[in-house]
């Protein structure tokens, strides 16, 4: 029994992290170069707007969803400790923690909240959305190959298994 919740939670995060990595990938490759050839003041309402709006239920899911059978595969790695998989497991499940959860709380979100409140139209916009462009982009390049490893790394457990 605890073998198989191990197998579907690790299928599970295997996917939840393709998807989440997806996500960071379109914005890594082309929406933030899209937003950055845009004036600074549409730059910003349109990437406050794209902020807005992905506090919802199914990003959540895909994003925080995953964190979770994570942390629950992190205890569980154990479980199959003496297999390759299980410290397969245990490193995707950091990474993925790391690299998305981490990244997102530590950087992202404060570059976010700068956005968010500054005034536009202004000088401090200007300087603040040009900075906002190279830093967050940066951020999310690590937000972008983290879980993509992990989905590498989960898969690869499965198949050892």
């Amino acid at each position: 029994m605890l073998d198989r919740s191990m197998f579907i939670l690790t299928f599970a995060a295997a996917i939840g992290s393709g998807l989440v990595g997806g996500i960071f990938y379109a914005f890594s490759t082309f929406v933030m170069a899209a937003l950055g050839r845009l004036a600074p003041e549409q730059g910003i309402a349109a990437m406050n707007a794209i902020n807005v709006t992905v506090i919802n239920p199914l990003f959540f899911l895909a994003f925080f969803g995953t964190g979770l059978v994570c942390l629950a595969l992190i205890a569980g790695s154990f479980v199959w400790w003496g297999h390759a998989g299980g410290k397969l497991v245990l490193l995707a499940s950091l990474i993925y923690l790391i690299s998305c959860i981490g990244v997102t709380m530590f950087f992202n979100v404060p570059l976010n909240n700068a956005l968010a409140a500054v005034k536009t139209m202004t000088l401090e916009s200007a300087a603040l959305w040009s900075g906002y462009l190279r830093d967050w982009t940066f951020w999310n390049h690590v937000r972008t190959v983290g879980p993509l490893i992990s989905a590498v790394l989960f898969t690869l457990a499965l198949i050892l298994k």
